[in-house]
């Protein structure tokens, strides 16, 4: 069963949310959705400095089994990209919680987000 962290907020569409208020928030893709992709071989990510909506795509993850998008679970302006996911998508399958962050926003507001045990119960998730 894939790993849900517990101190993060997640969005219906597998996105992750680490924010504690002092800073630009972290986004990345949950491992429930990692394991359901299999190998990711490309990802494309905002631009820095460009306008993010909650609920809308803002990118998108290709992996060996399909092509996914990415949906940005909160509103503001992207302040950074990983840089090494996008010369090593498999980072983000080896820790997507860690090293496989995607990127960073200065959240002006948040969409609908699920706490680490309602995303764990929708999608089969272990905390």
């Amino acid at each position: 069963m894939s790993k849900v962290v517990s101190e993060l907020k997640y969005s219906a569409e597998h996105e992750w949310v680490a924010a504690d208020g002092s800073g630009p928030a972290t986004i990345g893709i949950s491992a429930v959705a990692t394991d359901a992709l299999g190998d990711i071989v490309y990802v494309d990510l905002p631009e820095v400095g460009s306008a993010v909506t909650a609920g809308e795509t803002c990118g998108e993850v290709e992996s060996t089994k399909s092509v996914s998008d990415l949906y940005s679970p909160v509103t503001g302006e992207i302040t950074e990209i990983n840089d090494a996911v996008v010369s090593d998508p498999a980072v983000i399958n080896n820790d997507p919680y860690g090293a496989g962050w995607l990127f960073k926003v200065a959240v002006e507001s948040e969409g609908p987000l699920l706490s680490a045990e309602e995303y764990a119960s929708k999608n089969g998730g272990e905390l």
